[in-house]
């Protein structure tokens, strides 16, 4: 595992933390989620490949030779127990960089060209000041209700470990 203060910027998250993988995502983190059917040993490859830290709660993944300091074992099961048992694993900010990924795809989030607009719902379009866009799944991204609840939690896991929004 690595140092604390050294966490990763880039995980890798097998089939059963997909929960998980999309609030890395929507932490600002670069986080994959595994393909269905891929055998452990391929997901254990494809995280060393391309230097992920690869999240699972399958056990028999911390077997293989090459799985320490490559793979972290939770043992929780809800979502809110995972986020605690990452933090206490990691040096983790929760509010490294919201938002600023796909939350589908994980593809870095660009400024929507001002023709997308219309595609927001007239409800939301006059509050939506900042639009980002997807390029990979062509997803509008906008900071309203939903975004505005998903960054109070994740300023709620921050402060649980004693980092304080900016």
């Amino acid at each position: 595992m690595p140092p604390a203060d050294k966490a990763p910027k880039t995980f890798l998250c097998d089939e059963m933390l997909k929960g998980l993988a999309r609030w890395l995502r929507a932490a600002g983190y670069d986080t994959m989620t595994c393909n269905t059917g891929l055998s452990d040993r391929a997901l254990l490859e494809l995280a060393i490949r391309e230097q992920r830290l690869l999240l699972t709660r399958d056990r028999k993944l911390l077997e293989f030779r090459h799985a320490p300091g490559n793979v972290i074992c939770l043992r929780c099961n809800a979502l809110d127990d995972c986020v605690d048992e990452l933090s206490t694993l990691l040096k983790f900010d929760w509010l490294y960089r919201p938002f600023s990924r796909c939350l589908l795809c994980n593809t870095e989030l660009i400024a929507a060209a001002e023709n997308l607009y219309s595609r927001i719902p007239a409800s939301s379009r006059e509050n939506a000041q900042e639009v980002l866009y997807c390029p990979s799944c062509d997803k509008l991204y906008w900071h309203g209700s939903h975004v505005r609840r998903m960054k109070r939690m994740l300023s709620v896991w921050a402060q649980r470990q004693g980092l304080r929004e900016d």
